[in-house]
């Protein structure tokens, strides 16, 4: 059964940054692209960023285009999600996703869409103050 289990969640100012952490545990990580989702108060679950198997390519929300980068680490079965400039609208509830895709290409992104993740993360939450 595979887990996930974030980190590295917190308070702080705008303008700030933060390092969070995604741990896998329970098949063959390299199966798996990799996604971190974010829900706002009052708001639908949405996309932030993906990530291939391979770890070469990435993919971003417009909202965090070059103000977040993610990165995996197939050997510790790690994903990071740094994340600076932050700003109050970046607040909620953020969530790893893992996708299983044994068959597909190893440097395909990570897909948009909720439903094309088969395991999620509890959530850790992030505020931003203003």
């Amino acid at each position: 059964q595979v887990q996930l289990e974030e980190s590295g969640g917190g308070l702080v100012q705008a303008g700030g940054s933060l390092r969070l952490s995604c741990t896998f545990s329970g098949d063959t990580f390299t199966s798996f692209r990799m996604g971190w989702f974010r829900q706002a108060p009052g708001k639908q679950r949405q996309f932030i960023a993906g990530i291939s198997k391979s770890g070469l390519n990435r993919n971003y929300a417009d909202s965090v285009e070059g103000r977040f980068a993610l990165s995996r680490d197939n050997a510790k079965k790690t994903v990071v999600l740094q994340m600076n400039v932050l700003t109050p609208e970046d607040t909620g509830v953020y969530y790893c996703a893992a996708d299983f895709d044994p068959l597909g290409s190893r440097d395909n992104v990570g897909r948009t869409t909720e439903s094309s993740y088969d395991y999620w993360g509890q959530g850790t939450q992030v505020t931003v103050s203003s």
